[in-house]
């Protein structure tokens, strides 16, 4: 029993640790893999960040043969628009930093899941695309709002629903179109 590391353009297999064990152990074993530090990133399985690090492996529904993603996360990986590390000094620079985000999930990546979606053929474009939506929702996700500040936390929710909402469609049309070509497979093979 074995789970896929997704790294960039790595990949790597490991064995499936128990279902109690914490995923602070699962951290430190992909840390000692990867050499990077265990803090130094992030890890999402099927669309969720795994962020409790005394919860234990069943609580994410880790599967073998599954794929989990490895983000880092140091502040060299996050674009200069997000301040990831520390929050921004006003509600309005938090609100401002956001729609940055959101703008620029607008007008470089949904061009490109439309087109995608308009020829689906391509598997690691899915996969780039999906891995580029994954790394916006991250960083809407380490901006720090102060607990006071509503209308950053109303932006920042409508943000995510709003790349979310690309990411659903270019999974949905991948998965459609892949149905697709099996049906007209199985139809072709049937003549």
């Amino acid at each position: 029993m074995s789970i896929n590391v997704k790294w960039g353009r790595e990949r790597l297999q490991i064995p499936l640790p128990p279902p109690d064990t914490k995923l602070s152990v699962l951290r430190q074993s992909l840390s000692e893999h990867t050499r990077l530090p265990p803090r130094a990133f992030k890890l999402i399985y099927a669309g969720a960040v795994m962020k409790d690090d005394n919860a234990p492996l069943s609580t994410y529904n880790l599967r073998s043969g599954g794929t989990l993603l490895l983000l880092e996360s140091s502040p060299a990986a996050s674009p200069p628009a997000v301040a990831a590390s520390k929050p921004p000094k006003t509600e309005a620079s938090t609100i401002e930093n956001i729609r940055a985000e959101v703008a620029a999930v607008r007008n470089t990546l949904e061009p490109g899941v439309d087109a995608f979606l308009r020829t689906p053929t391509v598997d690691s474009e899915h996969t780039r695309l999906g891995e580029l939506l994954l790394q916006a929702l991250l960083r809407l996700d380490a901006i720090a709002i102060d607990s006071a500040w509503l209308e950053a936390r109303r932006e920042r929710k409508g943000a995510v629903r709003t790349v979310q909402g690309v990411l659903d469609r270019l999974d949905n049309g991948w998965r459609e179109a892949k149905e697709q070509a099996q049906i007209q497979t199985r139809a072709g093979s049937q003549r």
